[in-house]
């Protein structure tokens, strides 16, 4: 029995609503943790919040936004970023 129009239209949206779902299910797994982590660099201080799906993920996004700010140039960024944070915080 050939299949009609509407059998093709019920296969795109029951794939449209599975990739929604495994978007959605990625992306609150992506944002598990959050932190707030601060760098102190060349007399300066910065803080930052990040989120990321482990505790590492996330305090080094926090530290690379911290370094960013803080440091001049590619040379000081690396230098800042392979510094310990001054403080991190568990956010949630």
């Amino acid at each position: 029995m050939p299949k009609g129009p509407n059998h093709v239209r019920w296969i795109i949206v029951a794939g449209a609503i599975v990739l929604i779902a495994i978007l959605a299910y990625s992306t609150y797994q992506q944002t598990e943790k959050e932190f707030e982590v601060c760098v102190s660099f060349k007399g300066a201080s910065q803080c930052a919040t990040a989120r990321g799906s482990t505790v590492e993920q996330a305090i080094r996004s926090a530290q690379d936004i911290d370094c960013s700010s803080l440091a001049n140039g590619r040379d000081e960024l690396m230098v800042c970023t392979g510094t310990a944070p001054a403080s991190v915080r568990e956010i949630r």
